[in-house]
């Protein structure tokens, strides 16, 4: 006697972890991520999309106090995988192509941002990502700090 409702909380509790995996995987096999990414909390995942959380460190922050662009890229490029991992739960979620960030505002050091990741459409080739990333602030998603796209090369052999 499952609803519908219970059945997509379970699919999403499966995903949620499988993507917590992938990230503790990626956490020991790939140094700048283990830098940039160690404290990264999975908040929410389903079917072609996941939030993230993490509270920026001294090693997210530029010279001028705010929240790094090669930090923010490296976010876009993390959480586009990720996003194509919850799209069929595939562990191997591909290879750059194209990755583009637009940089609205920023974040300091001690501030938490959200990461929100969405799969547009994994084909048998590539995968087409947007990312947000957002300053949170009381709790919720606020200021966008950086829109990203990423494009990613899937095919599997």
């Amino acid at each position: 006697m499952g609803s519908h409702a219970q059945e997509a909380s379970v699919d999403e509790a499966a995903i949620k972890s499988h993507l917590e995996e992938i990230a503790a995987a990626q956490l020991l096999n790939s140094p700048i991520y283990n830098f940039l990414l160690s404290d990264v909390r999975i908040h929410s995942a389903s079917q072609g999309s996941m939030t993230a959380r993490l509270k920026l460190t001294r090693n997210h922050i530029n010279s001028a106090g705010g929240i790094h662009g090669a930090a923010s890229a490296a976010i876009v490029d993390w959480a586009g995988g990720m996003a194509i991992a919850t799209w069929d739960l595939r562990r191997k979620t591909g290879v750059s192509v194209d990755i583009h960030v637009t940089y609205l505002s920023s974040a300091a050091e001690g501030d938490e941002i959200e990461i929100a990741g969405t799969a547009d459409k994994v084909g048998g080739s590539l995968g087409f990502t947007r990312v947000v990333i957002s300053k949170v602030v009381d709790g919720k998603a606020g200021p966008v700090i950086a829109n990203g796209s990423h494009t990613k090369f899937v095919k599997q052999r």
